[in-house]
């Protein structure tokens, strides 16, 4: 009994989620949309073909920087598109990962965007 509670107040917590979610007012596919903030990142989509694949947006990802995670309409609803940027370090950060991603992704495609989250 000592010896697994040793184990398991030795493992490492998991790593926390903060999330800054924005809003795509066009109508795209998680897919497109995907490969879209893949390209203007200059990152590759990680976990293809998966129930939950992302981009790395900054640093490493998971252990410690931002990543991107696409909620798609569900039934066949019309857009919105939910982009959910998520962060490893706070809610600043994923905040101002966010916005950066925003700008970007409003400069070089048609999408109306907004945040919903207090900016």
């Amino acid at each position: 009994m000592r010896s697994s509670l040793r184990q398991l107040l030795r493992r490492p917590a998991p790593p926390a989620e903060y999330c800054a979610t924005f809003v795509v007012m066009s109508a795209v596919t998680k897919l497109d949309a995907l490969a879209i903030v893949a390209l203007a990142v200059d990152r590759p989509v990680e976990r293809q073909r998966t129930m939950r694949p992302f981009v790395v947006i900054d640093g490493d990802g998971y252990q410690s920087g931002a990543w991107v995670e696409i909620e798609i309409p569900k039934f066949g609803e019309p857009p919105p598109l939910a982009i959910d940027v998520y962060s490893s370090i706070s809610d600043d950060h994923a905040r101002l990962q966010a916005l950066t991603l925003m700008a970007r992704l409003e400069q070089y495609t048609g999408w109306g965007i907004r945040p919903d989250f207090a900016v």
